[in-house]
């Protein structure tokens, strides 16, 4: 573990020696082991970020690695899709989330690689870090933070980050 990893725990956030508070899972932090689609929880572990994700038309690229997401963007979470737990577009027959939604919740997110991008069916699909609802209000399982302190991490974030997600 070292100062570039975000740590979470039930409590709230580190990252580069600032504290946060954020959201997780509405079925808390479970041993990854136990995941299981649909289960609303944080697995726990240490998670590499994989992709970062924008809304080009609300705000500036936040990272030079960051792709943007259009009206179309998708990401499947039905475990009996070939394309469980990957982006994808609409039209789209599968259960699925919409990336660009009406609320500012994927404005910016990064992908970890929670059971991905080899899916395990029924293990769960994408863990995000994302912008929350409202204060510590869960999640389906991905960690979500308040826009300012996203967008400080986001500028803060380097390809050697990692998302370690602690029961304690």
């Amino acid at each position: 573990m070292s100062a570039q990893d975000i740590v979470v725990t039930a409590q709230g956030a580190r990252f580069l020696g600032r504290r946060f508070p954020c959201s997780i899972g509405r079925g808390g932090i479970l041993p990854a082991a136990l995941k299981r689609e649909g289960d609303g929880a944080t697995p726990s572990g240490t998670h590499a970020i994989c992709a970062a994700f924008y809304r080009a038309d609300r705000k500036a690229r936040p990272l030079a690695w960051a792709s943007p997401i259009g009206p179309g963007d998708l990401w499947s979470d039905d475990s009996t899709d070939a394309a469980y737990n990957q982006f994808t577009r609409a039209p789209y027959p599968f259960s699925h989330e919409r990336l660009r939604m009406g609320v500012p919740l994927y404005d910016l997110f990064f992908v970890t690689d929670w059971n991905y991008p080899e899916a395990t069916p029924k293990m769960g699909s994408a863990i995000f870090i994302h912008q929350w609802r409202k204060p510590r209000h869960p999640t389906a399982g991905c960690v979500a933070f308040r826009r300012d302190h996203l967008r400080w991490i986001a500028a803060h974030v380097t390809p050697r980050t990692r998302l370690i997600v602690k029961a304690r």
